[in-house]
């Protein structure tokens, strides 16, 4: 089964069309017949995702550290659950599990993840495409400032093409499905 790697907050925030949104990712996720990999995690929005997928009958792969696994902090009903020495070996871990990533909204963990993972795209390392699950405008001001990075000249506009962020589960299938990834950058000096 092909996976979507799903990065989120570890709380719920303070709007309720999160909650919302997760579960409706979940059910989309079962009916275009991917399974969930995610950080493996009981609460919060990874919570919300893992329990939404397993209810409407789909698999999870949880991934989590040994440390946070210690901290009684794993999801307990998922479909697997693999438990890794550090942070870094979770987050590879996760990528060669996937075919996509999406981030639903969460913290700076969440951000520091999908950032690594487009990058990662940019210079060759993976070929996911990354999308930016924007529930309720959560991602606006990132999504400005990619596009400032762009105008800037930071980021290659074609590049920049390839990082989605959307609120229609509609348009992330079409993205996931018609992706193509980034060339790789040309350097100049």
């Amino acid at each position: 089964m092909k996976n979507i790697a799903v990065y989120c907050g570890a709380s719920t925030g303070t709007d309720k069309s999160y909650q919302v949104g997760a579960n409706k990712l979940g059910k989309w996720i079962v009916q275009n017949n991917y399974g969930l990999t995610y950080g493996g995690g009981s609460y919060g929005l990874m919570g919300t995702i893992a329990d939404s997928v397993l209810e409407n009958g789909g698999s999870v792969h949880g991934i989590i550290t040994q440390k946070l696994f210690d901290r009684k902090l794993a999801h307990t009903g998922l479909s697997k659950l693999d438990i890794l020495p550090t942070m870094n070996q979770r987050k590879e871990a996760m990528l060669n599990d996937s075919v996509a990533c999406i981030a639903l909204p969460g913290g700076p963990g969440t951000l520091e993840e999908m950032s690594e993972a487009f990058s990662w795209t940019i210079i060759g390392e993976i070929e996911q495409p990354c999308i930016f699950y924007n529930i309720n405008h959560y991602y606006d001001e990132l999504e400005s400032f990619f596009d400032s990075m762009t105008e800037k000249k930071f980021l290659d506009p074609k590049a920049r093409q390839t990082l989605l962020f959307s609120d229609s589960l509609d348009e992330i299938g079409q993205f996931i499905t018609s992706y193509t990834p980034p060339k790789l950058r040309k350097y100049t000096k």
